[in-house]
């Protein structure tokens, strides 16, 4: 897919300047975690790439960001679209403070029913495709930036129907770990973030009813499922130097869900 560059329109005011100065790339920014992520980096200041694949969406996003963003129309599992997305950011900044590699999908289906095309779908984008994004992005990385994946508490969970999910949830964390040593030396911080249930538009895509929807928040602690402006506080912890010292960490965000 071409990557196209959509530049935000609205004037949202900063809550403060705290990030002023600083960028950072979302990607699968446009709804959901992804999304209030950004929103939280920009409205502290900072200047904010987000990436999607739908036009609508991606307007959408540009909408509520406001002019310190700018949307880049890219598609995750297309590696052949990496250059041009580097293309896209080095035409407004000369590098990056932080990444959140956040793009990724989720279906669930029983054993008998995963067909090779859903496999091989679920690990391109979820596993491959954030692999080589951040391979692609490390000329953007200076000294001192952060890397996030957004992984999953299903990679440390057996869930049935949720098997290939998981697997490539647990693949992402494991890439985490072993790319926070090898990145350490560069002085870029690599950090995953694995969310419990949190509202998000995928649960729609993915299948999950209101039943399931229910017993997830039953099973979590504090009795209810997550929002996505928790876990963007938390993304914008580790993506600032308020976490400087935070490195190959996985950290867990479910309300508990596992503790029950």
């Amino acid at each position: 897919m071409t990557t196209t560059t959509t530049s935000l329109s609205s004037n949202t005011p900063a809550l403060d300047a705290r990030l002023d100065g600083k960028a950072y790339l979302v990607t699968g920014g446009t709804t959901g975690m992804g999304l209030a992520a950004a929103e939280q980096l920009a409205r502290e200041g900072a200047r904010v790439f987000i990436t999607g694949r739908t036009p609508q969406t991606l307007a959408d996003a540009a909408q509520r960001l406001g002019d310190r963003g700018v949307a880049l129309e890219n598609d995750t599992a297309s590696l052949k679209a990496l250059p041009e997305l580097i293309r896209s950011i080095r035409a407004h900044v000369d590098h990056l403070d932080g990444v959140f590699i956040n793009a990724g999908v989720a279906t669930f289906q029983p054993l008998e029913n995963v067909t090779p095309k859903e496999f091989d779908e679920l690990f391109t984008i979820n596993v491959r495709g954030a692999f080589f994004t951040l391979q692609a992005l490390l000329p953007l990385l200076r000294e001192g930036s952060s890397v996030v994946f957004n992984s999953s508490i299903a990679g440390r969970l057996a869930m049935s129907g949720g098997s290939v999910y998981a697997a490539t949830k647990a693949a992402l964390t494991s890439l985490g770990r072993s790319l926070a040593v090898e990145l350490a030396p560069r002085g870029i911080r690599v950090n995953v973030l694995s969310p419990g249930p949190v509202t998000t538009p995928i649960l729609a895509k993915a299948g999950v009813d209101a039943t399931m929807q229910e017993n997830l928040a039953a099973g979590t602690l504090l009795k209810r499922w997550g929002r996505p402006e928790e876990v963007a506080r938390l993304v914008r912890f580790l993506l600032t130097d308020d976490s400087s010292f935070v490195v190959g960490e996985e950290i867990v965000i479910d309300g508990g869900y596992q503790l029950t």
